[in-house]
């Protein structure tokens, strides 16, 4: 059954002259083309090795693979523009050729890099800053037509842990994206998904303050994108790490969706899909 809500939210992307319904909601699969992502098991440096990765994802229902190549964990190290490229053509490129119906969005805060990938085949930006850390991302994202997940942070992944102090962490998290997406549409941007930022200059109990409200960010009639998988706000309530995240992280995305979330980001597609499906069986 198709998800309802009471107001009129966009329910469809065009990716590449892809016409993606997001009415039932979908799984975003995460391959990280980094030695050092939060999440040993996600590392997938080598092209070969992406593509197995992607091969399974899409196998297990993934509708849309996230491909990054810059680790944005808490104070992960910094990369050049040149060593994001050049880590991420060479997957983007292999996975188009290998698998020419996949859906492709790049994990990047840097319009040059975004746009190199979209050029090598990509379909969707997903920029964890929002704009903030690359003036030109906006305009690029406009200029090339694209679906723009925008995602909420403060600071950088250097910084962003200093950065989780809030009056009122739903209220100001929707006027962020008030205000960026005004901006967006001004620029003639059609498509927006946004992604509240859990774990990123959020503290544990700011993150559940958001997930509780996150039915409320229906009120901009935007696609929800949801990237609870295996983070912190699992296993540093639980206890152990992200490799005994699996469980808490099922349950967290089943939650979204009832809070709202259109899009499942995630480590673990097979069981993300399966949520999907028996959350669908009880509308």
């Amino acid at each position: 059954m198709a998800k309802d809500t009471f107001f009129r939210k966009k329910i469809t992307l065009n990716a590449g002259g892809k016409l993606i319904n997001l009415a039932t909601p979908k799984v975003m699969g995460i391959i990280n083309i980094t030695p050092d992502s939060f999440y040993a098991t996600s590392r997938k440096p080598a092209v070969d090795e992406a593509l197995l990765q992607a091969q399974t994802m899409l196998a297990n229902g993934a509708t849309f693979l996230d491909i990054g190549a810059y680790s944005s964990r808490p104070g992960a190290t910094d990369i050049t523009p040149a060593e994001e490229t050049d880590r991420l053509l060479p997957v983007v490129e292999a996975i188009t050729k290998t698998f020419p119906d996949a859906v492709l969005s790049i994990d990047t805060f840097r319009a040059q890099v975004a746009e190199a990938a979209i050029k090598a085949g990509a379909h969707i930006i997903n920029d964890i800053s929002g704009g903030t850390l690359d003036a030109g991302m906006f305009a690029t994202v406009a200029r090339l037509q694209v679906p723009y997940i925008l995602m909420h942070m403060k600071g950088t992944p250097q910084t962003m842990v200093q950065m989780a102090q809030y009056d009122d962490v739903f209220n100001e998290v929707l006027d962020y994206f008030v205000s960026k997406y005004h901006q967006l549409k001004q620029l003639g941007v059609h498509d927006v998904i946004i992604d509240p930022g859990f774990g990123f200059a959020k503290n544990q109990q700011q993150n559940y303050a958001l997930m509780s409200r996150m039915q409320d960010f229906d009120i901009l009639e935007l696609p929800i994108l949801a990237g609870i998988s295996r983070k912190k706000m699992v296993y540093g309530l639980l206890g152990g790490t992200a490799a005994d995240a699996l469980n808490g992280t099922s349950v967290l995305n089943t939650i979204a969706l009832n809070k709202g979330a259109d899009i499942l980001r995630v480590h673990d597609v097979k069981e993300a899909v399966e949520a999907v499906k028996i959350w669908e069986m009880c509308q």
